[in-house]
């Protein structure tokens, strides 16, 4: 039978008190090292779950939020706003909405497409369109150079649609803070000079009509060489003299016809009747007349070989020399006393045959040198009438339909900041077959002498200039996929600190561009304000609203 404790104790056996005060103290490590590792593992749990307290804390939010991303305007405002009174669609107060409450600010008439101008609402036909305090009044000659702009000026870009329904949209911002935030600025539509024009490069080169390439008529040497390149000459100046036999055997012709038609004259004299004491057989009268008839033309003959080299010859005034002064004035005919001969005729070769300046001008070339044989074919000067010259420009075949005779060139040669000008008078009826341009001519003056034969440069053919013509800076205009708008300011934006902030979308007409400005034909007035940099963000809030029902949605 097993003892109880008790019985143990009362029977002198030790109980578990005694043997556990007896023991000696025991160390417990095993014990100990489990508490450490369960709190080393523990710290390693610490960042899973912190990462899913993050996660629950998103998942409750996106659930809250119904899983949307901010909008523009909690990013272009100023995130104070409270849900239940926030447009979603137009991204503005819901209670500040124009869109959604028109009647926080009323629309005017919907005027429509307006067919003369080619825009939406157009200001020109009906200004309560316009953004303008007071109301403007549209005057007649202002009327009258859009109309005439708008039929000349060939439209930059597609045309508008007419049955696009954009211009009736509205952009409209929560704040004027949100306009900062956004960094839209803007611009005053104004009268700017524009002037159309097509760009094109052309070429400087001597008037071809004021131009010429000079030769001997006569093969021969250069016996004298009176000009140089660069020197001014007048019309019949010497610029060269050629020593040639055929000039010496034609003056020794009309000497020599000329002493037989002076022969044959007197004898037909003679032999006349009303002068004669006889009477003169009528066969031997007719045989001195058909004499006297060939001398004539032999003198002609020799005459005008003397003309076609340029010695002009006066046959009564040779009649009337004496004999002795006939040969001297024959031998130095067409030669200047300025062209250096000697003082003594009857020392100076009678073959002479000057080369004439045929205008004024300049000598811009020459290749001749004294003693050197000549022939006809070998040009010995090239000279050129500079003070007016030609302007070649090469314009693009898909351009040269708007070439017309007698429109302005401007031209500035590479190299200089100056310009010059002159109009069209010649435009190419064919194509070049390696660049495909078309080639037109201008004359431009050239007083001065500062335009060179080759000079190269950049050329505009002027089609249309207006001092005054309404412009807007270029990063005010977009196409929004079917017609070309602005956004204009809405004329109450600064009435008072809760006037809506609101842009309005124009359908414009576009002219002509320049590096700045963009001229505007039809759609706004002068005096209203638009939309410039930044103005992208108005028009992706446009097309943003646009998907679905497209750029001519009705909304």
């Amino acid at each position: 039978m097993a003892l109880t404790t008790l019985d143990r104790t009362v029977a002198g056996a030790p109980s578990n008190v005694e043997r556990a005060n007896d023991a000696p103290p025991q160390v417990k490590p095993a014990r100990e090292g489990r508490q450490f590792s369960a709190l080393a593992r523990l710290a390693d749990y610490i960042p899973t779950l912190a990462v899913v307290a993050l996660l629950a804390g998103v998942g409750a939010y996106g659930h809250y939020a119904g899983w949307k991303l901010p909008k523009f305007s909690a990013l272009a405002g100023n995130g104070m706003v409270e849900r239940n009174d926030w447009c979603e669609t137009h991204a503005v107060h819901e209670s500040q909405c124009v869109e959604c409450r028109p009647e926080l600010l009323p629309k005017g008439k919907d005027h429509g497409w307006c067919k003369e101008h080619g825009v939406h609402g157009c200001p020109w036909c009906h200004p309560d369109v316009a953004q303008l305090k007071p109301t403007p009044t549209i005057a007649e000659a202002d009327r009258g150079r859009t109309v005439a702009a708008h039929r000349a000026v060939a439209p930059a870009g597609p045309e508008n649609n007419a049955v696009c329904k954009n211009y009736r949209r509205r952009i409209q911002f929560a704040s004027l803070e949100a306009v900062k935030k956004a960094g839209l600025d803007v611009g005053l539509v104004d009268r700017q000079p524009i002037v159309e024009r097509i760009a094109a490069n052309g070429e400087i080169t001597y008037d071809q009509t004021r131009f010429a390439s000079l030769a001997s008529r006569l093969p021969g040497t250069a016996w004298r060489v009176e000009k140089n390149v660069g020197d001014r000459v007048r019309k019949d100046d010497v610029l060269a003299l050629v020593e040639a036999a055929e000039v010496g055997r034609a003056k020794a012709e009309l000497l020599q016809a000329l002493s037989e038609e002076h022969l044959q004259s007197k004898a037909v004299g003679r032999l006349n009747p009303a002068s004669s004491d006889g009477v003169v057989p009528g066969r031997q009268l007719e045989k001195a007349q058909a004499e006297h008839a060939q001398a004539q033309a032999r003198l002609l003959s020799a005459q005008q070989a003397l003309v076609n080299l340029g010695l002009p010859v006066h046959i009564e005034e040779l009649r009337g020399m004496p004999q002795e002064k006939l040969a001297d004035h024959l031998r130095l005919l067409g030669v200047p006393a300025a062209a250096g001969t000697s003082p003594r005729p009857d020392s100076t070769t009678s073959n002479l045959l000057p080369l004439k300046a045929p205008m004024d001008g300049a000598i811009v070339a020459r290749h001749a040198t004294a003693g050197e044989v000549v022939d006809t074919s070998r040009v010995l000067f090239q000279m050129a009438d500079t003070d007016r010259m030609w302007l070649t420009v090469n314009v693009p075949l898909e351009e040269a339909r708007k070439l017309v005779l007698g429109q302005a060139v401007r031209f500035r040669p590479d190299g200089s900041h100056a310009e010059v000008a002159g109009s069209l008078s010649w435009i190419s009826t064919t194509v070049d077959q390696q660049t495909r341009m078309v080639a037109a001519r201008a004359e431009v003056p050239n007083p001065q002498g500062h335009l060179r034969h080759g000079t190269f440069g950049t050329g505009y053919v002027i089609l249309r200039e207006e001092p005054e013509a309404i412009a807007v800076p270029n990063e005010a205009v977009h196409w929004e996929g079917c017609c070309h708008v602005v956004f204009v300011r809405d004329k109450m934006y600064f009435d008072g600190p809760d006037s809506p902030k609101v842009f309005h979308v124009r359908t414009v007409r576009l002219g002509t561009r320049t590096e700045r400005f963009m001229e505007i034909v039809a759609g706004v007035l002068p005096g209203e304000v638009v939309a410039t940099k930044g103005s992208d963000v108005l028009r992706a809030e446009l097309l943003k609203n646009n998907l679905g029902e497209g750029c001519c949605g009705a909304k």
